[in-house]
């Protein structure tokens, strides 16, 4: 009986290393195609079976990759997890969450770095907020990392552009007439603070700024990542003298702030106007008016990134802006004032 084919068979029949092998049988970047084709016939002559474990096995790896974020219970953050356990569950491998839910938690993540790396092979990092030097202890770090939502230059990343997201949402408020625009954004305190939260805070401000608009401080308000979060954010804002509009970073918040509208009397989309961001399934079922985002695309994106580094791919670094669409329904569809036009 024939022994089975190994993955140096096929890297000595294709004529290449073994890390282009992995490379192309994965699909990843850096192979050309004729390269790729190469690869994958030769495989085939093989009958070459891959042994993920033995492969890892063999590499001295743990065969789990860690995930870092700052919270667990929220649409956006399982829809990350789910992007990246679809992706190693196709290669056997194991997925290890850490939360890490503020500054102390931060300085901690770094600090157990060492031992982490031991127990996983590689990291994905969700949505952190840290000082740069953090950053850059993180970088020399001996595992490769790759982060969704947050570009720091000094890993691969998948983002997308908050700052333009947020002035389209924002842009299509004044475009409807409104000027006295709410923002529900995200708290000092570590479960929200978050890299996100801060550059859509500042695309909000960039697109009232154009229009000779600021953002008063009666009308930005912070809470959680939650519907019970933005439920208190708007009767704080209804409490300081409601706004006719409303941006609110995440649709779970967005739907706390309709919530609260009801409460108070107040008929969305004719006395207020509320816009969220996500698009998770229920935006539709409430006609909520949000920017999508693919969240489950960039997270197995990040999870495709790590492995690729793990495959020996030490390329420069890799940034990917996803793109995103301002999805208008019914929450914002009432069209009784005068646009509100740049400021000259």
């Amino acid at each position: 009986m024939s022994r089975a084919a190994k993955i140096e068979d096929v890297a000595s029949r294709a004529g290449v290393s073994v890390a282009t092998v992995s490379r192309a049988l994965r699909g990843l970047p850096h192979v050309s195609q004729k390269t790729r084709e190469k690869v994958l016939r030769a495989a085939e002559e093989l009958d070459y079976r891959p042994n993920p474990h033995a492969a890892r096995l063999a590499a001295g790896r743990s065969g789990a990759v860690g995930v870092a974020l700052p919270v667990l219970n929220s649409w956006f953050y399982a829809n990350v997890l789910a992007g990246v356990e679809a992706v190693l569950a196709e290669e056997a491998l194991d997925m290890h969450v850490v939360v890490v839910d503020g500054p102390d938690a931060t300085e901690r993540f770094i600090a157990g770095l060492p031992a982490l790396s031991k127990r996983v092979d590689g990291l994905v990092l969700c949505d952190l907020f840290m000082p740069d030097q953090l950053w850059e202890d993180l970088a020399g770090g001996p595992v490769p990392v790759a982060t969704v939502g947050v570009d720091t230059g000094l890993f691969d990343s998948v983002t997308i552009d908050n700052v333009a997201a947020a002035e389209a949402a924002v842009g299509h408020l004044l475009d409807l007439g409104h000027t006295r625009i709410g923002l529900i954004g995200a708290g000092p305190d570590g479960a929200t603070d978050n890299e996100s939260a801060a550059l859509r805070r500042r695309g909000t401000i960039a697109a009232l700024g154009r229009r000779g608009l600021d953002l008063p401080a009666d009308l930005d308000v912070a809470g959680s990542f939650s519907v019970a979060g933005g439920r208190e954010a708007m009767l704080e804002l209804i409490g300081r003298g409601a706004p006719t509009a409303v941006f609110c970073i995440s649709d779970e918040m967005a739907i706390g702030a309709m919530w609260a509208a009801e409460e108070a009397g107040l008929r969305v989309p004719e006395d207020l106007a509320v816009v969220g961001f996500d698009d998770q399934p229920v935006a539709e079922a409430v006609g909520l008016t949000t920017v999508r985002q693919p969240v489950s695309i960039m997270a197995a994106r990040a999870a495709h990134l790590v492995l690729a580094r793990l495959d020996g791919d030490d390329g420069p670094v890799q940034r990917h802006v996803m793109p995103t669409l301002l999805q208008k329904r019914k929450s914002t569809d009432f069209r009784h004032l005068t646009p509100v036009h740049a400021h000259s």
